[in-house]
């Protein structure tokens, strides 16, 4: 706390910017964005192999701080465009941070959870959502089984 009347402290004028050297280009470019998506899609179509033929377009959202990126990803594939997916048949709203987080660890049961939670909003065909979602739980139970037999 300062005292009262007392001027705030001044930067040194000789020393070099907190953010001086940083490469904010590189932090997050809609490449590095696209290649995220990649990542997950075809991580979660490891886990759950039985979704692999179906063909679909999901438009994903990407909500961080102020700003909303839109992307397009098509199945199979997945085929990922930063544009507005205008023939989806499943939207997908996620906060930023919480799709690194599920692209990080890559588990289904934490996917699974993050639709159960809210953290995560899939809206869309009621019959393909419900279809994907019985194939994850057939997929988790098979999990399970193998678990408990190992």
């Amino acid at each position: 706390m300062r005292a009262a009347g007392a001027r705030p402290a001044v930067a040194d004028p000789g020393a070099p910017h907190p953010a001086a050297g940083l490469d904010f280009a590189a932090l997050s470019t809609p490449k590095d964005t696209r290649g995220l998506i990649e990542q997950a899609v075809r991580g979660f179509l490891e886990q759950v192999p039985a979704l692999r033929p179906l063909r679909l377009v999901v438009g994903l959202e990407l909500r961080g701080r102020g700003d909303v990126q839109m992307y397009r990803v098509e199945l199979p594939g997945p085929v990922v465009v930063r544009d507005i997916a205008a023939d989806a048949r499943v939207r997908l709203e996620v906060p930023r941070p919480t799709f690194n987080e599920l692209v990080a660890e890559n588990s289904l049961r934490r996917w699974r959870r993050a639709i159960e939670r809210g953290e995560m909003k899939a809206t869309g065909v009621e019959q393909i959502l419900r279809l994907i979602a019985q194939v994850v739980a057939k997929q988790e139970e098979r999990n399970r089984l193998r678990k408990a037999r190992g």
